[in-house]
């Protein structure tokens, strides 16, 4: 089955492929596509942003569309950066920044605890759409550590490992998105 990706985000793309091209899904991107929007994200929730993107993509193309909307919900911040995270720091996106004024943020706090969510919004050939959701508990690290992955994954600490420091292999195991893949990935199996 073909999916289209409702993001221009390399790294999700990368990550999508590699757990859903497997079970045998082809999965393109909106560039593959020609599809050249950005969609607002003004939703309140992770769901409704993961809806906007993915109802976007199939109300333009009719084909079945998958939208990831992940953030970082602090607890010593109230949830912050949460679904504000890919724009933290402002406009336009930035990792490093972003990752700046969170250990800026997160100076003297002892209280570390965290948690990255991701919701999947996939609308299905017949525009129903489906919610698959994912955490994964861990803290905030006191320092960047690791040259993997992107955004957060730096400073995101699973036990003595950040996301940034695992293979891919090891991050899909606990990450937020690998969890909510394999709820997306037992439904369309069923």
């Amino acid at each position: 089955m073909d999916i289209i990706l409702a993001t221009n985000n390399a790294h999700k793309v990368q990550e999508l492929r590699r757990m859903l091209e497997p079970l045998g899904y082809t999965l393109y991107s909106q560039k593959e596509k020609g599809i050249s929007i950005e969609v607002e994200e003004n939703g309140t929730t992770f769901e409704e942003n993961a809806f906007l993107k993915a109802k976007a993509i199939y109300d333009l193309t009719g084909c079945a569309a998958l939208a990831d909307d992940s953030g970082l919900c602090v607890d010593a911040l109230s949830g912050a950066p949460g679904v504000y995270s890919a724009r933290y720091a402002g406009e336009p996106c930035d990792d490093k920044k972003n990752n700046e004024k969170l250990l800026k943020a997160m100076d003297g706090v002892e209280n570390r605890a965290a948690q990255f969510v991701s919701v999947i919004c996939y609308i299905d050939p017949q525009g129903k759409d489906h919610y698959f959701r994912g955490e994964c508990p861990g803290e905030v690290g006191f320092e960047e550590k690791g040259d993997g992955g992107f955004g957060y994954d730096p400073l995101f600490m699973v036990g003595e490992k950040s996301y940034a420091e695992m293979t891919g292999a090891e991050k899909d195991a606990v990450s937020h998105r690998g969890r909510a893949i394999r709820l997306l990935a037992d439904y369309l199996g069923r």
